[in-house]
């Protein structure tokens, strides 16, 4: 196919981000391969922070050539001639078996100067994280691949046209890329006919947490939460009743028991106050302290900010400090509202997702479990983890 149509069939299949935003894959390629330049690049973010989440390392440990292929049908598309691939450092098997796959693509002529005799250059190379979440956002990543430190990027200029080294950049997750493959052998049409509204194909779905049979599995979107926990995940590993299920890593909004029937798209976890993410998910039962579980969210934040916007790196110590403060029975009022008004700020105030989702898990869990924040008599008898007896 020619590129333009290569691009079209990604487009026309419905294909939109895996690692999270859900962006239209197609759009973002189409603004890549419409934007001038001599040098463009092609950047997988394999970045995997979220709790909960391992479909990347498995798909790269186990399968590296399906993203290699997805990656070099990227760059055909567009035009790039240079690709990266960017794994955490906590990887370490999975960084080793990627360059171990893309030397035998190498030798097979599979990249080089000359794929496959097409005539088309292009070329992988692996980089290694520092472990810095924040690079799992996608300018962020561009400016440790750069060699400097992982901070955000003011957007506009977007990736697509002002990306690696200024350059026009494809940025995409390990599994848009490859799903890539599949797509261009199947057709469009077979791919859309997956899923569900504006969710189109499949997704993998990570199950984690406290549960029976934890795991990967590729279904289409649609399923709900609760048939993915009880029907392929076999409920709790505890054995105790699901009190709350987190889905889209430490920044996802947690879901109460009662509202488990949400089907796994975009719009609805959208509608729902909730985002998809990467796929993870993440099962807690009913010992959780969920007033601890928000202020993890809080401090988890404090911990990975890249520190450059200031509703961010300060909001989040804040955060903690007013959460402590609610427990501890100081002000409970005023200190609650505080807290909304914070969760606000650092929503609307933040440069990037890590400060703005923060807020999500804490609003979710003073919404469906308020009565966790209530104040607790240090002499008073706790639960597991903490947590009051019910």
């Amino acid at each position: 196919l020619p590129p333009a149509d290569v691009v079209a069939e990604v487009t026309a299949s419905g294909l939109r981000g895996r690692g999270g935003a859900g962006f239209p894959a197609g759009i973002k390629w189409r603004t890549v391969a419409d934007t001038p330049g001599s040098l463009k690049f092609v950047c997988c973010n394999a970045d995997e922070g979220d709790s909960g989440t391992f479909a990347d390392r498995m798909l790269m440990e186990g399968d590296p050539f399906t993203l290699i292929e997805g990656m070099t049908i990227a760059a055909y598309a567009v035009g790039a001639t240079e690709g990266y691939v960017y794994i955490r450092s906590e990887y370490p098997d999975a960084i080793r078996t990627v360059r171990e796959a893309i030397a035998v693509a190498r030798d097979q002529g599979w990249l080089g100067e000359d794929v496959l005799g097409s005539g088309v250059r292009f070329d992988l190379f692996v980089r290694v994280g520092a472990g810095a979440y924040i690079c799992g956002e996608e300018t962020a990543m561009l400016e440790s691949l750069e060699g400097k430190r992982g901070m955000v990027r003011a957007k506009p200029p977007i990736p697509a046209i002002t990306g690696l080294f200024g350059r026009p950049t494809v940025v995409n997750n390990v599994l848009t890329l490859a799903s890539v493959p599949a797509i261009l052998a199947g057709g469009a049409a077979a791919y859309q006919a997956l899923g569900v509204e504006r969710s189109r194909g499949t997704q993998v779905f990570q199950l984690a947490g406290n549960i029976a049979r934890g795991g990967i599995f590729e279904t289409a979107f649609g399923m709900t939460v609760e048939k993915l926990i009880n029907t392929y995940g076999g409920g709790t590993r505890s054995g105790r009743p699901v009190r709350a299920v987190q889905v889209g890593g430490p920044l996802g909004a947690y879901l109460p028991a009662d509202g488990l029937d949400l089907p796994m798209e975009y719009e609805a976890f959208a509608a729902a106050g909730a985002m998809l993410g990467h796929g993870g998910v993440v099962v807690f039962d009913d010992t959780v302290d969920m007033a601890s579980m928000a202020r993890f969210a809080m401090e988890f934040c404090a911990e990975e900010s890249c520190g450059k916007c200031t509703p961010c790196r300060v909001g989040a110590v804040r955060g903690v400090e007013v959460i402590d403060r609610i427990v501890a029975g100081q002000d409970p009022d005023g200190n609650l509202a505080l807290l909304g008004d914070l969760c606000e700020l650092m929503t609307e105030g933040s440069l990037c997702a890590m400060g703005g989702l923060t807020s999500m898990p804490v609003r979710s869990a003073l919404l469906h479990f308020a009565d966790d924040f209530s104040p607790r008599s240090p002499r008073s008898p706790s639960g597991p983890e903490g947590r009051r007896p019910r």
